[in-house]
Parts: structure tokens; C-alpha cells; sequence
């Protein structure tokens, strides 16, 4: 994970783990207002593997980050409530 200087809001480069099936999946997302990057080191988040790559700037977003926007503008990572394997499927 690293700084997105780049970006037209402040964003993140990150490198998310789908599991074995899946992969490693590079995105940006736009969650700097309320998690530094040592705090997401680690944590499992919900992503969405199935859409087209988007060019983001430099970046080849391979996945979405999903969140909740707030009224501030920051965003809330969608997240699971418990641990799973990293790559499972919403159901």
C-alpha cells in the first residue's frame, strides 16, 4: 500500500488479496479520512473482481473497493463482520 499523489482526492495504491483462486488484485480507493495505512495492513475488506479493469490515473484498477459514503464525503470500508478465508464469495 502506498500514496496516491496522483489522484484528484487524496487516495490510496493498494494491493488486495482474493485468495489462491483469485489472486492479488491492485485498486485505489479513496479512504485516507478515516484509515492510515498501517490500519489497513492486514484487514480483510469486500471487493467486486468481476468488473472490467479501469485506468485510474497510473493505475490499473483490476478491482472495487466497496464502502459507505458518508455525508462528510469520507468513506467507511465495507468489511466482514467476522474473519473468512480471503476469496469468498458473497452470498
Amino acid at each position: 500500500m502506498e500514496d496516491f499523489p496522483e489522484a484528484r482526492k487524496p487516495a490510496y495504491r493498494l494491493v488486495v488479496d482474493f485468495g489462491p483462486e483469485i489472486g492479488r488484485k491492485k485498486s485505489s480507493a479513496q479512504i485516507t479520512d478515516l484509515y492510515d495505512k498501517k490500519e489497513l495492513l492486514g484487514r480483510q475488506i469486500i471487493g467486486v473482481v468481476n468488473f472490467p479493469p479501469k485506468q485510474i490515473g497510473p493505475v490499473l484498477s483490476e478491482c472495487l473497493v466497496t464502502g459507505f459514503v458518508r455525508d462528510d464525503g469520507s468513506v467507511v470500508l465495507a468489511v466482514p463482520e467476522r474473519r473468512v478465508d480471503n476469496g469468498l464469495k458473497l452470498a
